[in-house]
């Protein structure tokens, strides 16, 4: 699958697609991080559906001739063919992040009832609903989910919930999700961790892409990058607190943080632009860390060297076809691609349905 690297514009262009085993129908669909993966992996995308105007335009440069829909949910029509074999989706993910306020009441999470109700209206052959982490394993969630479970119960589907690393499918970037399948046929084939403990890191990605500020990787976050006055010190340069605002530094030997939708501003990583050119070159984000750690002052400003990733970069660290265009103001772009599934990561998901529904 390295030809998610490769400057490949069109979908049906990227690695070797698989033989077709039937169609899907996305809701929540983003940009299309899922519907990139589950189209790799055969299912055909015939309806799609989101509430952001901007995620759909660019949807639809990948899948021109499939129906996308933009508003709310609940006010569109549904497909009429009942030739469907998943329906997928991450519905808004707010409500449960461990980022926001974790509400119960957040009107954002009922929406992961409203795409069983989709389910249940297609009757599809099975189902696969992508949330954050937190909405599997946190507590206060206990009740929805097994709510979720029982109710795809009573329609016919048996449930497993997956939670998985990104990194360990092949992905740059350490984000955790979950996944919960349902399928009319109990039988799960479990996705296939293809790292081997070599994860790909972050600097093998970028160094793939365009020179940072050239045609192909221009799209610069502008942010300034300023010293914290009383930084948070960790045991990692990486971690704590080294500068204002919340875009972290990206360790460039490793797979990157997970990436949020709210970059664009000095929310959007670090990286230091000297260390990705020259294998040799110490980080100046060590070195500042060691400054600190043996009692030194803050600096009043960051060395030169230190900028944050662009649009392109934020891309291809999600595995978005590279040159794929985001449509709409940065802050949109980058929105865009925060709150995507890893195409790769769906590829790897997608191919354990398809060999669960008996197409190996």
């Amino acid at each position: 699958m390295g030809s998610f690297y490769n400057g490949i514009m069109e979908i049906r262009s990227i690695g070797r697609r698989q033989s077709q085993v039937g169609n899907i129908v996305s809701l929540y669909t983003g940009a299309g991080g899922l519907d990139i993966g589950f189209s790799l992996a055969g299912f055909n995308p015939i309806w799609a559906n989101d509430i952001d105007k901007f995620a759909i335009q660019s949807y639809r440069e990948l899948f021109p001739n499939h129906t996308a829909t933009v508003g709310n949910l609940l006010d569109q029509k549904l497909p009429k063919t009942k030739d469907i074999q998943l329906v997928i989706g991450g519905p808004p993910c707010q409500g449960f992040s461990v980022a926001g306020n974790m509400d119960p009441k957040d009107p954002r999470s009922k929406h992961v009832w409203n795409f069983m109700g989709v389910v249940d209206e297609l009757s599809p052959r099975g189902f696969v609903m992508e949330n954050v982490k937190a909405l599997a394993v946190n507590s206060r969630w206990e009740n929805l989910m097994k709510g979720l479970r029982k109710e795809a119960k009573k329609m016919g589907y048996a449930t497993k919930l997956y939670i998985l690393n990104a990194s360990d499918y092949g992905v740059p970037q350490a984000r955790e999700r979950m996944f919960l399948i349902g399928l009319k046929e109990n039988s799960f084939h479990d996705p296939i961790s293809v790292s081997k403990g070599k994860p790909i890191t972050l600097k093998s990605t970028l160094k793939e892409l365009a020179e940072y500020g050239t045609p192909g990787n221009d799209s610069i976050c502008t942010a300034k990058i300023t010293p914290a006055k009383n930084p948070v010190l960790r045991k990692s340069p990486f971690a704590g607190m080294l500068f204002n605002g919340q875009g972290r530094p990206l360790n460039l030997n490793m797979p990157a943080l997970t990436l949020p939708a709210s970059m664009g501003g000095n929310r959007t990583p670090i990286i230091d632009q000297d260390n990705l050119r020259n294998e040799n070159k110490n980080s100046w984000i060590i070195e500042y860390h060691r400054h600190l750690l043996q009692g030194g002052k803050p600096f009043d400003r960051v060395s030169d060297v230190l900028r944050r990733i662009t649009v392109e970069e934020a891309a291809a660290i999600q595995t978005f076809p590279v040159k794929m265009k985001f449509h709409g103001t940065q802050t949109t772009r980058y929105r865009q691609i925060g709150n995507a599934v890893p195409p790769l990561l769906a590829y790897h998901v997608a191919m354990a349905v398809r060999k669960s529904l008996g197409n190996a």
